[in-house]
């Protein structure tokens, strides 16, 4: 009898696998939305007073239509290591990109290659920031090194082309060209990936001016003194008062190529004249760097966060929202004037912890909110799972589906 009860059970359980992740015909399609440094306190789901001043409300929308993680962790809070992680959800020291200048290596295992031997589709478009060829991708379109705001170049399948236009709108347009024109019989995996927030902070030209008017608030420790800690954090140097670059600030436009130059420039001239002329000093210095940061950079996430809801709306007119999993996540957090920092490579919450936002319709049920510790190491298992692919052994991550 215990045997038989066994049996079925077992039984039982494949057929709830079938249905659920998607052994059959029915596998779901997965667009995996990807920023770079877009932190958590700017993203209005998470409830950080910051986030107020630019609210995201697509990149909302998804949390309110699935659920929102608000402790996942990186691994390591630096581009080309995190997104190593991702794709192969083994460490650092296992996958070989224990920092930026290292080479990745696109012959080992991902889970790309895993779900295009499946039958996926796979495609990635936007930032990549890994030095070598994608690999498991039917389609690439990647930029080389960390890309332009402007009039990007892309790397389209080993062609280099450059796309005319925002950088976030670039992405977002070649994904929907692509979404257009894939294999409709098969089910896709589509890795959209943006450059901003990176630095160095330019907003879309339809963006300068929006927050002219508007202080926005420091953080509390916006001026902290490092009393009662080790010697090492006052020998940062990644101070928004002293050692952010020219270039984060608006103050020097070298980066941006083509029309859009002078409209760009002409917006931040005067202020930067006045500025300059000033002469500021110590706290008032601080301050006014202080503002232009956060300003560009909330605005960079306006256009992300825009970028978003284009892609939620084409899957609903295209009829693929009901079976399409949309996950929203960075590469990491950064600091936004915390302890008077910018960047990511301190270890401490706001560079550590990073977005994840998931909507898997039928599944998982809508407005949930999970406190779990999780990990950027944890995507690789999860999204086999959820295609119904074996996960390695000695991948190092374990499956978020569960929890969803």
């Amino acid at each position: 009898m215990r045997n038989s009860r066994l049996c079925l059970i077992s039984i039982i359980w494949i057929l709830l696998g079938n249905a659920i992740f998607g052994q059959s015909r029915d596998r779901p399609n997965i667009l995996f939305i990807f920023s770079d440094d877009h932190t958590w306190q700017t993203i209005s789901a998470y409830g950080h007073p910051l986030s107020k001043v630019v609210p995201t409300p697509n990149i909302d929308r998804i949390a309110d239509e699935g659920i929102r993680f608000d402790r996942c962790l990186v691994t390591n809070s630096i581009c080309a290591p995190s997104r190593a992680v991702v794709l192969t959800g083994k460490y650092s020291h296992i996958n070989g990109q224990i920092h930026n200048w290292v080479t990745f290596d696109g012959s080992q295992p991902t889970f790309p290659k895993m779900l295009q031997r499946a039958g996926y589709e796979t495609a990635i478009i936007g930032k990549w920031h890994l030095k070598s060829a994608p690999t498991g991708f039917d389609h690439h379109e990647v930029m080389p090194g960390q890309g332009r705001y402007y009039n990007p170049e892309l790397i389209a399948d080993g062609e280099t082309v450059v796309r005319e236009g925002y950088n976030t709108d670039v992405v977002t347009d070649r994904s929907i060209n692509w979404l257009e024109n894939r294999d409709s019989d098969k089910p896709f995996l589509l890795m959209s990936q943006f450059k901003a927030t990176h630095g160095p902070f330019q907003p879309a030209l339809r963006h300068l001016g929006d927050l002219d008017d508007v202080v926005v608030p420091e953080p509390s420790n916006f001026f902290d003194d490092f009393s009662g800690r080790s010697s090492s954090p006052a020998k940062h140097k990644t101070s928004i008062a002293t050692h952010m670059p020219d270039s984060n600030l608006s103050l020097d436009f070298r980066s941006i190529r083509g029309e859009q130059f002078e409209a760009f420039r002409g917006h931040f001239e005067e202020e930067n004249e006045a500025f300059l002329n000033a002469n500021l000093a110590g706290k008032e210095r601080a301050q006014w760097r202080y503002q232009r940061f956060i300003k560009n950079f909330l605005l960079t996430s306006k256009a992300i966060d825009e970028n978003v809801g284009r892609m939620l709306e084409y899957l609903d007119e295209s009829g693929l929202a009901e079976n399409t999993i949309v996950i929203y996540a960075s590469d990491q957090g950064f600091f936004l004037g915390e302890h008077g920092w910018y960047d990511k490579r301190w270890m401490y919450e706001e560079c550590l912890k990073t977005p994840l936002i998931i909507r898997w319709p039928g599944v998982a049920s809508p407005g949930q909110v999970n406190k779990d510790i999780v990990s950027n190491l944890d995507f690789a298992p999860m999204l086999l799972e959820m295609a119904g692919v074996a996960i390695p052994r000695d991948m190092q991550g374990r499956s978020l589906a569960p929890i969803l």
